[in-house]
């Protein structure tokens, strides 16, 4: 029997044997620091001379491990590998089997949960609740997926006649191309993988190339919980080279992406174009990334309202598509949230995530000129509050950074910085609130702080992004109780940890029996 799913609890690192717990599990994760890790195509491991070299984004001269790096070749003996144990195999296999596979690598992470943490605070720069909270998001995925595909194995209800008997079933697609991101290299990485692999597709697994090695511990994890080689094959690789090759490639039957906007359209165009021998409409799943507002109204719990804001904003260095990028503020109390936005932000810690501080880096040298370039754009449009100025000289660290008094329509208010900047702005109304908090390409996640119940439905009518939160932060959906996807340039609305998400995977099939 499957017990109803509940969200994973998180760690409470204030506890003495948590905290003694994480930092052996550091100390474990140093000592494998440096490693070389291959290929896994149909089980066997593939080790190349070409590697990428995922290093420390806290420390660069730390080398989290050589990862050998796939080419067009290997990609096209993944490609072959996963279409033929798609075809003899695995379309056919048991769905409770499939979720079993889940159920069992949930609990083999579970129990080495802390182990995941660290390689989360090392490899992706991730502070200890940070780390947490995605581990326990991977867990979730694996737990939610696999309760999904029990509930979905023997398909949907359908009217019979007395002359006839029939069945709406759903089938597998065939090989999908999964290509996961850095910002959450393990609960993405993992969730997406493991709902293409649980509904019966076979899988090509690209992942970030800054953060590939948690992505192989991921895979060691499935095979220890009894994966057959082959369904998920994992290759990351160029994205050049690997990854457009792959999303031409006649035999890709669908595309799981999530990164940049630009990434994801070019993905977009490329998978609409028919190859020669193609069959099929390739099927994209995307998620692209967002320009997340938090309105203030006049009406509002306005501490709640700044520390919604300063945590949604600075989280993760600021390095998630819900993070809060925008404050839209009431005029009439726009100083007051403001100033303690400020004070807020001048309490955070920024260091080595390994030390538990509340901010770590940004992931790398490109994020880093390209928020600090943002910076400089910052003090033309507005005012820096605080923070305005980085240090890339061990790490690449970004301190927190509000910028005031921005035009709704600057640069800063429009365009993703993806790092730890948050533009502030003032409405004179509610209604001048929502407008501006509609008014980028994105639509994403969006928060709004009231105690005034009209406007709060007035947002639930006309905030138009795919998670609106009330009352409380613009990050940390929880899978089974937020699903997540966003409108709009945000992608297509996948709703990640939802009821239909697995169906994305899937096509409705037909059959009906005369008697």
């Amino acid at each position: 029997m499957v017990v109803p799913y509940t969200h994973e609890p998180f760690t409470d690192f204030t506890v003495e044997e948590n905290k003694q717990q994480i930092l052996e599990a550091l100390k474990k994760v140093e000592a494998d620091l440096g490693k070389e890790y291959p290929l896994i195509i149909n089980g066997e491991r593939i080790f190349t001379e070409d590697k990428i070299v995922s290093v420390n984004p806290s420390n660069k001269e730390e080398v989290i491990g050589y990862v050998s790096k796939a080419n067009k070749e290997l990609a096209e003996k993944a490609m072959k590998v996963a279409d033929e144990k798609f075809q003899n195999y695995w379309r056919m296999s048991d769905p409770k089997f499939r979720a079993g596979i889940l159920f069992r690598a949930a609990a083999i992470i579970r129990r080495r949960k802390h182990e995941f943490n660290a390689h989360l605070a090392k490899e992706a720069g991730k502070p200890w609740k940070e780390a947490d909270g995605e581990t326990a998001e991977a867990i979730d995925f694996l737990e939610f997926y696999g309760r999904q595909m029990l509930e979905l194995k023997d398909g949907m209800p359908i009217n019979s006649r007395p002359i006839e008997h029939n069945r709406f079933d759903y089938i597998p697609l065939g090989v999908g191309l999964v290509i996961s991101p850095w910002n959450f290299s393990f609960a993405i990485m993992a969730g997406t993988a493991v709902a293409a692999m649980v509904t019966g597709n076979t899988v090509l697994l690209k992942p970030a190339s800054v953060t590939p090695v948690v992505a192989y511990k991921f895979m060691e994890v499935l095979e220890e919980a009894g994966m057959p080689a082959g369904i998920i094959n994992y290759i990351p690789g160029p994205g050049s080279e690997v990854g457009d090759y792959l999303v031409n490639h006649p035999r890709t039957r669908f595309i799981s992406f999530t990164g940049s906007r630009e990434v994801g359209l070019n993905i977009f165009e490329r998978a609409a174009k028919i190859q020669p021998g193609q069959i099929w409409l390739k099927r994209t799943i995307l998620e692209m990334g967002g320009k997340d507002t938090i309105v203030v109204d006049k009406e509002a719990d306005l501490e709640l309202a700044a520390e919604s804001i300063v945590h949604s904003a600075f989280g993760f260095s600021g390095q998630k598509c819900s993070a809060c990028s925008r404050a839209v503020i009431h005029e009439d109390v726009y100083e007051q949230v403001k100033d303690r936005v400020v004070e807020l932000t001048k309490e955070l810690t920024v260091g080595d995530p390994a030390e538990n501080k509340y901010m770590g880096p940004v992931i790398d040298q490109g994020s880093y000129d390209k928020i600090m370039k943002y910076i400089e754009i910052g003090k033309e449009e507005g005012r820096i509050l605080v923070g305005g100025t980085g240090d890339d000289s061990k790490g690449w660290f970004v301190n927190p950074t509000v910028i005031a008094d921005l035009d709704p329509k600057a640069r800063i208010m429009q365009e993703e910085i993806f790092g730890p900047v948050v533009g502030l702005t003032k409405a004179k109304d509610f209604n001048e609130a929502i407008e501006i908090a509609n008014n980028t390409e994105y639509g994403l996640t969006g928060a709004v702080i009231t105690n005034n119940r009209e406007h709060l439905e007035q947002a639930r009518r006309d905030f138009h992004v795919g998670n609106l939160y009330f009352n409380r932060g613009c990050t940390a959906a929880i899978v089974g109780y937020q699903p997540f996807g966003g409108f709009n340039m945000s992608g297509t609305d996948s709703k990640a940890g939802g009821p239909d998400y697995l169906v994305q995977h899937m096509q409705g099939k037909t059959t009906s029996e005369m008697l």
